[in-house]
C-alpha cells in the first residue's frame, strides 16, 4: 500500500509542536492586548485630569463680586 511520509511518533511530535508555538502566539497576543488596555486607560484617565487654572478669570470674577458687595451695603454713593 502506500507508506505515509510522517511515521507516528513524528506525526505526534509535529502536533505537539504546533500547540506549542500556538500557546506562545496566544500568550504573546494576551500580553500585547494588556498593554493596548493599560495605555488606553492612561490616556483617559488623562483627559479627566482638571483643566488648567485660569487666575486672570477668577481674579476678574473676584474682582466684580467684591464690588457687587460693596454696592449692595451702600459703600458707594
Amino acid at each position: 500500500m502506500y507508506k505515509t511520509i510522517f511515521s507516528g511518533d513524528q506525526m505526534d511530535k509535529s502536533k505537539k509542536q504546533a500547540a506549542a508555538i500556538a500557546a506562545v502566539m496566544k500568550h504573546l497576543k494576551a500580553e500585547q492586548e494588556a498593554i493596548a488596555f493599560q495605555a488606553m486607560a492612561a490616556t483617559a484617565l488623562a483627559a479627566r485630569a482638571a483643566p488648567p487654572l485660569k487666575v486672570w478669570g477668577y481674579s476678574g470674577r473676584q474682582a466684580q463680586m467684591q464690588m457687587r458687595t460693596m454696592m449692595q451695603i451702600k459703600t458707594f454713593k
